[in-house]
């Protein structure tokens, strides 16, 4: 099957010369968590890079930034530069394996060097619906490794650990019991708003005392040890969530799983 096949053709893209409010407000609008990146020249669009919530939350986060506005942050400034595209006749299976391979969560789609469409890890869990998958439980591809830190710990831990880890999503406890979800974009948020209520002079004492409980999602979803694949892909089509604690059967999270987990196990059943 061709990348054609699955990818979205209705591409959001932004100017590199809007700012992060800008880009925030799209992303919040569309629901979208990257967004191609674009130069006019000669009244024609250009593919210059790529953003994602990720790369927003790192920079507004960052020391080397200090008290920049928001409103000065453009988007060429955050922007990955160094693009990888796919072209709309490579195959489904080369196209996941780059996104896992490289660890991004899409991958803009060229047709004769013009961008035509944009493909995500989301636009594969359909494939999961299929019976092959039936048998297959959340058990079997959970990360059991779990990421987590404290409601009470800072803002600025909670973007450490997310860089470093490389992952979209952190579990926040208190009391050893689950409060509560952290992502890219909630950071994202958060710094944007600081940086715009907090006046210069103090932006760099006062970062260090935002605190990540304060802007997690509480009453998170979580899905059974137990439910099969389908199950799964139908709640992340229902809900648009990436990816969702495990629980066993008293209700105590034991693993967290994502579309990265489910792009792995699409990738090695269809090259077995």
């Amino acid at each position: 099957m061709k990348i054609k096949n699955i990818m979205s053709e209705s591409v959001v893209s932004i100017d590199k010369n809007l700012n992060i409010c800008d880009c925030l407000r799209m992303m919040y609008k569309d629901n979208l968590s990257r967004i191609p990146v674009t130069s006019t020249n000669e009244n024609k669009k250009v593919l210059v890079g790529i953003i994602s919530e990720k790369d927003i939350a790192n920079k507004l986060g960052s020391a080397k930034y200090g008290n920049l506005a928001p409103s000065r942050f453009y988007v060429s400034t955050v922007m990955v530069k160094d693009l990888i595209t796919v072209d709309v006749d490579n195959d489904l299976i080369d196209v996941a394996s780059i996104l896992i391979e490289k660890n991004i969560g899409a991958l803009p789609v060229l047709s004769a060097s013009e961008m035509v469409g944009i493909v995500t890890k989301s636009d594969f869990i359909y494939l999961c619906k299929a019976k092959a998958y039936d048998k297959i439980s959340v058990k079997d591809i959970m990360t059991s490794d779990i990421i987590s830190i404290s409601a009470d710990d800072r803002l600025i831990h909670a973007r450490k650990v997310i860089m470093d880890s490389e992952v979209g999503r952190l579990l926040l406890t208190e009391d050893n019991e689950l409060a509560g979800i952290i992502t890219s974009k909630d950071i994202a948020k958060a710094f944007v708003s600081f940086r715009k209520h907090t006046p210069d002079k103090y932006m760099a004492s006062q970062i260090k005392e935002l605190i990540a409980g304060d802007y997690m999602s509480t009453n998170v979803e979580t899905i059974s040890q137990d439910a099969s694949i389908p199950e799964l892909a139908d709640a992340m089509l229902e809900t648009g969530y990436n990816g969702y604690p495990v629980v066993d059967g008293e209700d105590q999270v034991i693993g967290i799983v994502t579309q990265s987990d489910l792009l792995k196990l699409i990738y090695e059943l269809e090259t077995q």
